[in-house]
């Protein structure tokens, strides 16, 4: 398994339900579609929801910190946030952001599958 290196911002909403979860999931894909996924180094947007019903992450991979720096520096910043706070408006039930901080991260170690091994 090789391990896929870049950087990532992960965006944590809590919400109230399945039902909102895929509300969020559907209106921040709509969000990468139009302002985020043409920019240079965007891999991917991934949507993970928690199986109880209350989480939603949303994992944006870029080719390099550089590249998301990039897309900091020159997006319609303004534009996006808009959007973003549209699309909460516009859902059924409630979602609140619970990042704290810059949410971005880079990978430094990954373990994939293998053979078992014994402790010393």
């Amino acid at each position: 398994m090789s391990m896929e290196t870049g950087f990532y911002s992960i965006i944590d909403y809590t919400v109230d339900g399945a039902g909102t979860q895929r509300e969020l999931v559907d209106a921040f894909a709509e969000i990468q579609e139009r302002w985020v996924r043409f920019y240079p180094g965007y891999r991917s947007a991934r949507f993970h929801v928690s199986t109880d019903g209350t989480r939603v992450y949303n994992i944006v991979h870029w080719a390099s910190e550089a590249d998301y720096r990039n897309f900091v520096e020159t997006s319609d910043t303004e534009g996006r946030v808009v959007a973003i706070q549209k699309a909460l408006e516009g859902l059924s039930g409630k979602a609140e952001a619970r990042m704290s901080g810059v949410p971005t991260y880079t990978v430094i170690r990954e373990v994939g599958p293998g053979p078992r091994t014994t402790g010393s």
